[in-house]
């Protein structure tokens, strides 16, 4: 009965909460507080003071932490999966409707709406991180990394995973030099 507790407890908070993680707090705070009583408020900030300094999304942090407590293992995994579930679930219907209508000319005027928008936003993430890098690591550093991550990327065809692995190769390297 206790893992049905924790999937409801992290579940119904990942409906409601729309906004991601931090809006879905309070909600999980009220169930784990108020409602099932297993933790205290004092309890439940420190857990969130120590979720907010880790890296990661709060909402799963929190949800892997409080299972864990709870119900050990087992109660961590329920408590993540249904934390993630809301989503997923979104997720998959949405996808199923979107693969339902793909052929539809409004679909497909969407989409080609949405690419562009999508293209510009990589685009200047991009170039923020061009701009950081060359603040932080200097304009050679940078160059340096440009160019051969592009020679092997489009000229050697090597896999983007390798192509990541051997920059910071050559940062660790290059930052003990």
């Amino acid at each position: 009965m206790i893992y049905w507790s924790i999937f409801l407890a992290f579940f119904i908070p990942g409906i409601l909460g729309y906004g991601g993680g931090p809006a879905s707090i309070p909600l999980v705070e009220k169930e784990v507080v108020d409602h099932y009583g297993w933790m205290t408020t004092q309890e439940f900030g420190e857990v969130l003071a120590l979720g907010n300094a880790l890296p990661g999304p709060i909402a799963t942090k929190m949800a892997g932490y409080i299972g864990y407590m709870e119900g050990g293992i087992l109660g961590s995994i329920v408590a993540l999966v249904a934390s993630v579930a809301p989503s997923l679930i979104l997720m998959v219907l949405l996808m199923v409707t979107l693969l339902k209508y793909k052929d539809s000319p409004k679909v497909q005027n969407i989409t080609k709406l949405v690419r562009p928008v999508i293209a510009v936003l990589l685009g200047a993430m991009t170039l923020q991180f061009f701009m950081t890098s060359i603040h932080t690591s200097g304009t050679v550093q940078t160059v340096i990394l440009v160019v051969v991550s592009y020679w092997l990327l489009e000229m050697r065809k090597v896999h983007p995973a390798f192509v990541i692995v051997m920059a910071l190769g050559y940062g660790a390297v290059s930052g003990i030099l």
